[in-house]
């Protein structure tokens, strides 16, 4: 049986084991906020979570770059370790969120499909959607998983992308063969235009050659907590993902969607990348990939071509 690439609060709340059962299942917040944020997600796991779940560091369970760039992909012993320390085995329903909705538990599924953890899924809108539907939240403290045994998984190389390749895809022509990726940015469209700084200091703006500006938020809708300013993301309809899609990259929306044409995904450092990766795989596309480096990346490297006009 697959396993759900989304989950609503309802549908975890009946996976949630009883003390009678033995099913396996690990809730981990992904949380993750931008350099600039205040907020700090491991203190506010502290407070309050999901009941059971643990907190998973994105940037502590992740290889070390010759930039010094956070949270990319683990070795495949690292990400093991990992799962062994949160008590997860290769058959345990691992269910991600975070506390914005949607933004960081894609990257965080993204990580486990990679590995091979089909049995995987976030909970779309996070914790503030389980909170505000009325499910119960844990405000004690943390208890630690019981130590487990997973064994090294084999990483999909193909699922990822390096800074060599995309350059190389990026001196070809869409137009002429088809066996060019469509590189799709989920940064704001003023990053992506060069006409907004980033938020990274002394990093330029711009997008690679040939890549398409498709904002994360494109692929998300806002809700609002009923008597409340709260407000979190949740995935759009799969016909309004569909659209979303068509009306950044056009007519190459329909041979990526058939998988005649390979899809890259990228953003600031690898993050939101995550949300496109998830939204496309909705869609069912098959042929998915996710630039680890991203655009912090790509820029931090003076041999770099920047463009700064629309695409």
């Amino acid at each position: 049986m697959t396993t759900p690439l989304l989950l609503s609060p309802s549908q975890l709340q009946q996976l949630l084991p009883s003390p009678t059962d033995t099913k396996q299942v690990s809730i981990l917040d992904s949380s993750w906020f931008m350099p600039n944020s205040p907020r700090r997600a491991n203190e506010e796991f502290q407070e309050k979570r999901v009941p059971g779940a643990q907190f998973l560091d994105l940037d502590e369970v992740s290889s070390i770059h010759e930039l010094g760039l956070k949270h990319m992909i683990p070795s495949e012993r690292h990400f093991a370790d990992a799962c062994e320390a949160f008590g997860i085995e290769p058959n345990s329903h691992v269910i991600l969120y975070d506390t914005q909705g949607v933004f960081s538990s894609p990257r965080a599924l993204f990580m486990f499909r990679a590995f091979g953890h089909e049995k995987s899924s976030i909970l779309d809108g996070g914790l503030p959607r389980w909170e505000a539907e009325g499910f119960p939240i844990e405000v004690k403290p943390p208890a630690r998983a019981r130590k487990s045994v997973y064994p090294t998984p084999v990483f999909d190389k193909g699922m990822i992308r390096s800074y060599d390749q995309m350059v190389s895809n990026s001196f070809t022509d869409l137009h002429s063969d088809p066996a060019v990726e469509l590189v799709i940015d989920a940064r704001s469209r003023g990053r992506f235009q060069g006409t907004d700084p980033e938020p990274r200091p002394g990093l330029s703006s711009g997008h690679i050659p040939h890549s398409f500006s498709l904002p994360f938020t494109a692929f998300l809708q806002t809700q609002t907590v009923p008597n409340s300013s709260v407000q979190y993301t949740t995935f759009l309809p799969l016909p309004d993902l569909r659209n979303a899609l068509v009306s950044h990259v056009g007519d190459h929306a329909e041979a990526v969607i058939q998988g005649k044409r390979p899809i890259t995904t990228s953003c600031g450092s690898g993050m939101t990348a995550g949300v496109l990766w998830l939204g496309l795989k909705l869609l069912g596309v098959p042929n998915v990939a996710l630039y680890d480096e991203s655009w912090t990346g790509y820029a931090s490297r003076a041999s770099s071509k920047i463009e700064k006009a629309a695409n």
